[in-house]
């Protein structure tokens, strides 16, 4: 049995969490602010960091700050794992995204340029970058992790298959959606991200580079409503379109709703993963979409109690 740390309890740190506990490993779900069975912890905090991931094997950067204030908030944070994790000796495995690849026209695979022009994308790029340079130094062993926008049990606020859309779906209404909705659009889902992180942390052929989370192919918001609705035994739901410009005043007031504008090419073109590499070395593909709806589609009702 060995130590591990995560960091992080929102829903891909939480998940990631139960699946180590479920493996027989001792598990430390840590946060900022504690509670839901983690321990209360600032991470730039580093001699308590310190303290806390002594004798870890792999440590998990699950962490989620206030998406307006990556720019601030996310360098300490890396920083501080990053040496938390060579002073310790502990793999560390980060979950990513796929803003650093920009706008592109094809599916995005591993070996794309990192030029990603905004603050977000360039703030992910610049932790990477920092990352892989302390491993090719042989200072750390590091992974990460890139996942395309989250969907499944425990994803709420933050996704586009979640608190925006289900509740008016349960309810037989109206679903209304940002960008195009007959693009196609890469939705990862939070078991297999899970699956993944763990898996990077424990396979030696996973560091020193990233690795795209098994996805599913990609399905346009209308064809994953239709599925939706398909699932929960429910009529087809109408999808409508949110204009961008009202989501832009908003963003005068909402810091979360100004930010939409750098990410905005996600939703009006097509946006899709290629997953392909880690299947290929690791033998682990992404777990069948109806499934993964099915699951998120149980998960919403017995939250809203439907």
């Amino acid at each position: 049995m060995a130590r591990h740390i995560v960091i992080g309890k929102g829903p891909v740190g939480a998940t990631t969490a139960r699946l180590l506990e479920e493996q027989g490993h001792e598990v430390v779900l840590v946060s900022r602010s504690g509670g839901d069975g983690s321990t209360a912890l600032d991470v730039t905090d580093t001699a308590a960091l310190g303290r806390a991931v002594r004798g870890a094997e792999v440590i998990y950067n699950c962490a989620s700050p206030l998406y307006h204030r990556w720019p601030t908030d996310w360098p300490p944070i890396a920083n501080a794992l990053l040496d938390a994790a060579e002073s310790a000796g502990s793999v560390l495995v980060t979950t990513g995204n796929l803003y650093g690849y920009g706008p592109v026209d094809v599916p995005m695979t591993e070996d794309l340029p990192l030029a990603g022009a905004g603050p977000k994308a360039r703030v992910r790029v610049g932790m990477w970058r920092d990352a892989l340079a302390r491993h090719r130094a042989g200072r750390i062993r590091v992974a990460e992790a890139r996942a395309s926008d989250f969907f499944g049990p425990g994803v709420t606020g933050n996704g586009h298959l979640a608190q925006r859309m289900m509740p008016a779906l349960l309810a037989g209404r109206a679903v209304r959606v940002m960008g195009d909705p007959d693009a196609p659009h890469s939705f990862t889902y939070v078991p297999d991200i899970a699956r993944a992180l763990v898996r990077l942390g424990a396979d030696e052929r996973a560091w020193g580079r990233a690795w795209h989370v098994p996805t599913a192919p990609p399905l346009p918001i209308r064809e994953a409503v239709g599925r939706l609705c398909r699932l929960a035994d429910l009529p087809p739901a109408e999808v409508g379109r949110i204009p961008w410009w009202p989501l832009h005043l908003a963003g005068l007031v909402n810091p979360m709703l100004g930010e939409l504008r750098e990410v905005r090419y996600q939703f009006d073109r097509p946006f899709v993963v290629d997953s392909r590499a880690y299947t290929a070395t690791f033998g682990e593909a992404p777990t069948p979409v109806d499934e993964a709806l099915g699951a998120t589609v149980e998960w919403w009702r017995a939250r809203l109690g439907r």
